[in-house]
């Protein structure tokens, strides 16, 4: 559809403004790598950003599912927490994203790893 196209086209002009807005949040302690293209992308969560250190089971139920996945949806921001390989928060906003939706989702993102963190 001529719908499909236009989404499609203004997710390819916008992957490179959604990806630096994300990298923002390699700022924070809790945030080891990034990873992905266009409109899909991984974040890492590590224990130490020196070593990489990832978390253990326990602290990943906690983290992701205990905490993290109920926060951000609370926060409006449906993302999801998956640890069967590292820890990551998977984020893949709609196509039809822009700047505006590209901040308010790094602001909440942000804000919530940081109270994660605290927790920890």
């Amino acid at each position: 559809t001529m719908l499909g196209w236009v989404a499609f086209g203004a997710s390819r002009d916008n992957g490179a403004a959604f990806r630096s807005t994300l990298e923002q949040l390699l700022d924070l302690p809790i945030a080891g790598d990034l990873r992905g293209t266009g409109f899909f992308y991984a974040l890492e969560l590590v224990k130490d950003e020196e070593t990489r250190e990832s978390f253990d089971a326990d602290e990943c139920e906690t983290l992701l599912r205990g905490f993290l996945s109920g926060r951000l949806f609370e926060k409006g921001l449906i993302c999801r927490a998956d640890d069967r390989g590292d820890p990551v928060i998977q984020i893949s906003p709609p196509l039809v994203a822009g700047r505006a939706e590209f901040e308010e989702l790094v602001g909440i993102l942000g804000e919530v790893l940081t109270e994660a963190w605290a927790r920890l």
